[in-house]
């Protein structure tokens, strides 16, 4: 690593073998690294910050347009969630690079165009002549999709990549024709979801798996009572849910139809269709506020992080985001709520029956990775949904020694040995880790000054 020691070299690939290359981002690398006095955490930083960028991007033009195709790293294929998550710590340094910018456009366009071949599906390929692992999937599958299951986060995340492009940037040239039929198709799917009249066109199973990995009721998940929540029938892990009703990914879509609500009537003047997205967002929140909280045993009222509408509710939370932890950094509510301050404290303990504790760390997990593994998403989220510095400082520390000596962040780790861990080359955890870091050199610098222990 340059001006560290050698005992800490850089884990990037050499300049001429990056994918992409900011200016601006090499320059806060460089700032934000002298800023961080613990030697390992910085070399983490500079490894991790950049790898989306380093090794994920795929920029081009068609016609003049551009896009950007996001690989997740050791998966050749591009998510909707992870290739937001992936490049959103990006855009504050957007309007100081003209070349990132246009690069951050690309992924706009290009997830839109993926909304427009199937707002079902959760992964896509570039090439579609590629053919999927999954092409044996009992659903509709389609040249070019890599998964098609259908999670409800999945087409949040598309909106708040747009939204927060067009707010950092001022660029309102993404709102084009394209955009704007795949915001409509987005919210034809989430009415079709509240199923009030059908089960609608969407079915998934999946033959010979872990039972996380298909849906029951012949495709179409656990019976519901149509109370105006949308359906999903997968979680942001990837792993089927039980009740269909996954309360943080309703949070997350009211925020997101406000978000299109925002952008509908503000820049493109169609107020037929803000006032739909409005009444949309206020049916589903009021429906959360009404089907999605009960009282925990030992925690009091909480939130449930699935319901089904007839009085079920389970109560757990996962480490994937959107996750009940993670709900005021999508912006549901504030970080002083009650109800998110209890619920909270229920995912980050022992009454959360993902919630692990071992010798190198405890955090939440999930079903898709089992017992006794955390994924250092949730210690990332733990930190930015915190203002205690002790439990930042620990939340540092654990990232810190439990990253098997890579330099990276993985997608989850044996609380016992974090040399056992998934996923050597995850770009979403990474990146997430820089954004991270940056918000502490902006909002609380002097965290970043203390040496943090073994």
């Amino acid at each position: 690593m340059n001006g560290q020691s050698s005992k800490l070299p850089s884990q990037r690939p050499s300049p001429g073998k990056r994918c992409f290359t900011s200016k601006a981002i090499e320059d806060a690398i460089v700032e934000i690294k002298s800023a961080i006095a613990d030697k390992e955490l910085a070399w983490m930083f500079e490894n991790c910050f950049p790898n989306t960028l380093d090794t994920t991007v795929h920029y081009y033009e068609k016609k003049g347009k551009p896009y950007t195709y996001v690989i997740t790293g050791d998966i050749d294929a591009m998510w909707l969630r992870d290739s937001t998550a992936q490049v959103w710590p990006y855009l504050p340094f957007a309007s100081k690079d003209e070349k990132l910018k246009k690069l951050l456009k690309g992924v706009v366009n290009k997830q839109a165009e993926f909304v427009l071949l199937d707002p079902y599906a959760n992964a896509f390929y570039d090439d579609p002549k590629k053919k999927s692992h999954w092409s044996g999937d009992l659903t509709e599958m389609k040249p070019g999709v890599h998964e098609r299951k259908w999670e409800l986060d999945s087409l949040c995340y598309v909106i708040r990549l747009a939204h927060g492009y067009w707010k950092t940037t001022g660029d309102k040239t993404i709102f084009d024709s394209r955009w704007r039929k795949a915001m409509k198709l987005v919210v034809k799917t989430f009415k079709e979801q509240q199923r009030k009249d059908s089960k609608g066109p969407y079915k998934f199973e999946r033959n010979g798996v872990n039972p996380t990995d298909t849906q029951c009721g012949r495709g179409y998940g656990n019976p519901t009572r149509k109370v105006g929540l949308i359906h999903s029938m997968f979680r942001p892990s990837d792993d089927g849910t039980i009740y269909p009703f996954l309360i943080s990914s309703n949070m997350f879509a009211v925020v997101s139809l406000r978000q299109l609500k925002d952008i509908f009537s503000t820049v493109l003047k169609d107020n037929k269709f803000s006032a739909e997205c409005d009444k949309l967002a206020k049916e589903v929140d009021l429906a959360v506020k009404k089907y999605a909280i009960g009282t925990h045993p030992a925690c009091g009222k909480i939130y449930a992080l699935e319901v089904d509408g007839f009085g079920n509710s389970l109560f757990m939370d996962d480490a994937n985001v959107p996750n009940l932890l993670s709900i005021p950094h999508l912006g549901y509510c504030n970080l002083s709520d009650p109800l998110y301050r209890n619920t909270r404290n229920f995912s980050l303990s022992k009454h959360n029956p993902w919630f692990n504790q071992g010798l190198y760390a405890k955090g939440i997990g999930g079903p898709h990775v089992g017992e006794k593994k955390i994924w250092p998403l949730g210690l990332v989220m733990q930190a930015l949904t915190s203002t205690d510095k002790k439990e930042i400082l620990y939340c540092l520390k654990t990232l810190k020694n439990t990253h098997a000596g890579t330099g990276f962040i993985h997608e989850s780790f044996h609380v016992d040995n974090p040399e056992d861990f998934s996923r050597k080359w995850f770009a979403w955890a990474n990146t997430i880790f820089g954004e991270l870091i940056v918000s502490l050199y902006k909002n609380n610098p002097r965290l970043l000054r203390e040496k943090l222990p073994r």
